[in-house]
């Protein structure tokens, strides 16, 4: 099975992923998040119904804030004859939260769940969203990482490691508990390395932590950059209590390092929450435990693999693709 994961009306450009996850690439959208979906089925992601080639034979179509767009894309979608589920493109619980206070939304949400062959939730929070609006089936597939493909390999040793990196960036989202995450780092007297996307009023805010190890990268930088970075720490940290998909532990698993703190999806399957962040920093086997138990985990249930086959089984029982 070829998957094409559809954003109507989206930003981001067509792609196809005759690869898997191909090479890295810093012009081109990563093979992460919903873009996994597609990757790792060697299918695509798209913007528009009818660049969808026909050999592509399911389709995840992506809800935003205007849900009069997906709707549309649903009605032909089920012309086609392919199987076709739905799934939140943004899918945190504050973030879907705020999209169903509009009566409108609603009312329209219902209608499309109902349309749908099913509904794909890249976290299990919001499976039983799914069926409480009508879905006829719905199942939480992680977004899988292509951990099993060593081009995507970004470990670094343990002795060019050092302090902390810090998962979140946004200090407005109170389930981020950006600050929160920032203080207790910063009392540890390691470097604690930060992203600052927010200008002047960021600086000022991470200035008021009054921390002297604190390493601030003030510009996004391309994926593979990005993760090099975080590759250069020897844990991730952050408290983002949002029910994500988890993106951030996505990442720590291919810089092969362990994600401690947050309670997203991928957090969740492959890290162990109980772990102690201070012992994480001292102990080089508690480390390495660590990394080989979350790898173990990851490679089982978040690999392109094991996402390719969660996939085909799933949408295989919508329409027997």
């Amino acid at each position: 099975m070829k998957l094409a994961v559809l954003n109507p009306g989206g930003r981001d450009r067509e792609q196809r992923f005759p690869a898997g996850a191909g090479v890295p690439d810093a012009h081109a959208h990563a093979p992460v998040n919903y873009h996994a979906y597609a990757a790792c089925t060697r299918g695509g992601f798209f913007r528009d119904v009818r660049a969808i080639p026909r050999d592509m034979d399911a389709v995840l179509l992506l809800l935003r804030s205007s849900l009069k767009p997906a709707l549309e894309a649903l009605k032909a979608l089920k012309a086609t004859g392919r199987p076709v589920a739905i799934s939140w493109k943004e899918s945190g619980q504050h973030q879907v939260s705020e999209q169903l206070d509009s009566p409108s939304h609603l009312a329209m949400f219902r209608e499309i769940c109902a349309l749908a062959d099913g509904a794909l939730s890249s976290t299990p929070d919001l499976v039983p969203l799914y069926r409480a609006a009508g879905a006829k089936a719905a199942d939480f597939i992680p977004t899988p990482y292509p951990v099993d493909d060593p081009r995507w390999d970004f470990s670094r040793p343990l002795a060019e490691r050092a302090g902390i990196f810090i998962g979140t960036r946004e200090w407005h989202v109170p389930s981020r508990n950006h600050a929160a995450a920032l203080l207790r780092a910063s009392a540890l007297g390691v470097p604690v390395t930060v992203f600052n996307l927010a200008g002047r009023a960021g600086r000022k805010k991470l200035d008021a932590l009054g921390c002297n190890s604190l390493r601030v990268i003030e510009s996004e930088l391309p994926y593979p950059d990005y993760l090099r970075e975080m590759g250069k720490c020897r844990v991730v940290f952050q408290l983002d209590a949002s029910a994500v998909p988890g993106q951030v532990a996505g990442d720590a698993l291919l810089c092969r390092m362990p994600c401690i703190g947050g309670n997203g999806a991928v957090d969740r399957a492959a890290f162990d929450n109980a772990e102690d962040l201070r012992v994480l920093l001292d102990d080089d086997g508690a480390w390495r435990a660590s990394v080989d138990s979350s790898q173990a985990r990851a490679h089982s249930s978040l690999s392109f693999a094991a996402g390719a086959e969660r996939l085909q089984k799933f949408f295989g029982g919508l329409g027997g693709v």
